[in-house]
């Protein structure tokens, strides 16, 4: 018969920063109980408590060379628990945030973000993505709250370099749009009729999601980095988004 316990007693067994750092040192390779001791700093008395606890939880396992090894089912919930450690370390912008705006797919992937930097400074975000597009040299796509109006300096350098932009923006702002005969050449818009939860830049090299507050406004909260991670996430939410988009045509009227 299956262990029937509860989450309480899985969540126990994690809510311990030596039990924690046992299994993802586990995950990193087999060890033997004192080489634990003296990496997590513990003591030898400490480290066989830990380790006697996280066995009985069936998250690691004694093997016949003496080593322990993070079982499979250990693996398991330490993948999944990124996600709660990730909105735990950014708790105080998730309290602003609707996050079920997304895709509950992405929701769910949220531990993806785990190695990402969280900018809460205008400046900081303003240069950020001024730095992602000048460093570009494949390709630009962006998520904004208004469409590129014109051909600006930053845009003009990286288009001449032949970088490829994707532009995607709300249907309620194609009045707003009056675009160069020249950035029509080279900029793919689109608009979608749905709400957008996020701005994002994004290129082969960085990617910076701002997720917008309870109240649909944007702010200068981004999580911005080049995790490989990170970038896979971001890329498929931009995709989500812009296969859903209908094309923005230069004699589209409002």
């Amino acid at each position: 018969m299956e262990n029937e316990e509860g989450l309480e007693k899985l969540f126990f067994e994690l809510a311990s920063e030596s039990r924690l750092g046992i299994l993802r040192e586990l995950q990193k390779k087999n060890s033997k109980m004192q080489k634990l001791a003296r990496k997590l700093d513990l003591t030898d008395t400490e480290a066989f408590r830990q380790v006697q606890r996280l066995s009985e939880a069936l998250l690691i396992q004694k093997q016949t060379d003496g080593t322990y090894a993070i079982t499979q089912y250990g693996k398991l919930i330490l993948f999944l628990s990124r996600s709660i450690d990730v909105v735990h370390k950014n708790r105080k912008c998730f309290l602003t945030r609707d996050i079920w705006r997304l895709p509950e797919p992405f929701v769910e992937r949220l531990g993806e973000l785990e190695e990402v930097h969280l900018s809460t400074d205008m400046f900081d975000m303003f240069n950020s993505a001024n730095q992602a597009i000048a460093k570009a040299e494949k390709y630009i796509w962006l998520i904004g709250d208004k469409p590129i109006a014109s051909m600006n300096a930053n845009v003009g350098e990286r288009a001449a370099k032949g970088v490829k932009f994707r532009v995607l923006f709300h249907e309620s702002l194609l009045p707003q749009y009056k675009p160069t005969l020249e950035e029509l050449n080279i900029v793919e818009k689109r608009t979608l009729s749905e709400d957008i939860p996020a701005t994002m830049v994004i290129t082969e090299k960085v990617a910076g999601v701002s997720l917008l507050s309870i109240d649909g406004r944007a702010d200068y909260a981004l999580f911005y980095g080049q995790d490989p991670d990170f970038m896979r996430w971001a890329h498929d939410l931009f995709l989500y988004y812009w296969e859903r988009g209908k094309r923005c045509y230069p004699d589209a009227t409002p």
